[in-house]
């Protein structure tokens, strides 16, 4: 999993470049309960789970989705695909992180029950892991949409659009939970990362939603979000890389609105090199706007614009 993150987030050569060849993880409670000296279990030597499943099995299945998602954006922003080849392998992928949640049995689905279930069991942090990997690599598939939802009339770009939107509420919505599930918060720093980019999405909502529902939320959302960056700094003071990275998207953001969520060289950089800042996205022919102040994020909505 750190292979395949890496790779693309500190662009380091991949080391295990034969992932579908590994063998996936035993059961997680299993594996907890094996003392020294017991023998492996059989469905490990063959390469399977048992019936209660893996987590971490499923967190691998959804890093080689990831792969393809990386790839597929690298190819969008160099010219290599587009069109009706681009929204075919789009569906494809989407189809794929469909096919991933359907194949789950139901104590795996994102429930609260599930996640105290998984909490007992001391495996809270992981099951919420899971699905931070699942709503992330959902809403990185369908971000380069979110410039479309505004600039075209094709009804597939506002249809992902509204899937990136989903995908990163969900997320937004599952790190809520694992705050108010004892043993299941995740104080680690790529939650960071990926609380920024669902963070983006809220602001997207904010510069563009005529619905007033939909500005309420994003907005709560947002001030929320910056609550748990500013928490989790406090343990990672690496993570001062994501608030720079969240400023010079807003600086985006006042130097060209309507260019500020194109898939591009810097966009693609943005959402992937987790682990560097990005420089300022200059935009010829644009001149710089007011939007909305990312010191007010904090705030109380009634001071947002």
């Amino acid at each position: 999993m750190i292979d395949v993150w890496s790779s693309t987030g500190v662009r380091l050569p991949r080391q295990m470049p034969t992932l579908e060849e590994m063998p996936l993880p035993m059961d997680d409670v299993g594996f907890l309960s094996l003392k020294d000296g017991d023998p492996p279990p059989p469905s490990f030597a063959n390469n399977t789970t048992t019936a209660s499943s893996s987590l971490l099995a499923e967190m691998i299945k959804l890093s080689r989705i990831l792969l393809e998602i990386n790839s597929l954006n690298e190819r969008t922003v160099s010219g290599a695909t587009s069109g009706a080849i681009l929204e075919n392998e789009v569906m494809d992928l989407s189809n794929q992180l469909d096919g991933w949640h359907a194949s789950l049995p139901p104590f795996m689905h994102d429930t609260l029950s599930n996640v105290q279930r998984f909490a007992s069991q001391g495996l809270g942090r992981m099951f919420v892991a899971v699905y931070l990997g699942y709503y992330h690599f959902g809403q990185l598939l369908f971000y380069q949409f979110l410039h479309g939802d505004c600039h075209s009339t094709v009804l597939s770009a506002h249809f992902y659009a509204n899937k990136c939107k989903a995908y990163a509420k969900s997320l937004c919505e599952i790190i809520y939970a694992s705050h108010s599930v004892p043993n299941c918060d995740v104080q680690y720093t790529m939650c960071g990362h990926i609380l920024v980019i669902a963070s983006t999405v809220q602001i997207h909502t904010l510069l563009f939603s005529d619905k007033e529902a939909q500005i309420v939320a994003a907005r709560q959302r947002l001030e929320r979000n910056f609550e748990i960056l500013s928490q989790l700094r406090m343990y990672w003071p690496t993570l001062d890389i994501c608030f720079t990275r969240l400023q010079a998207f807003h600086k985006a953001c006042r130097n060209s609105m309507d260019e500020s969520f194109r898939l591009d060289q810097w966009m693609l950089r943005f959402l992937s090199e987790f682990a560097q800042p990005v420089d300022d996205r200059i935009v010829d022919g644009f001149a710089p706007m007011k939007v909305w102040s990312l010191d007010n994020i904090g705030c109380s909505p009634e001071n947002l614009p």
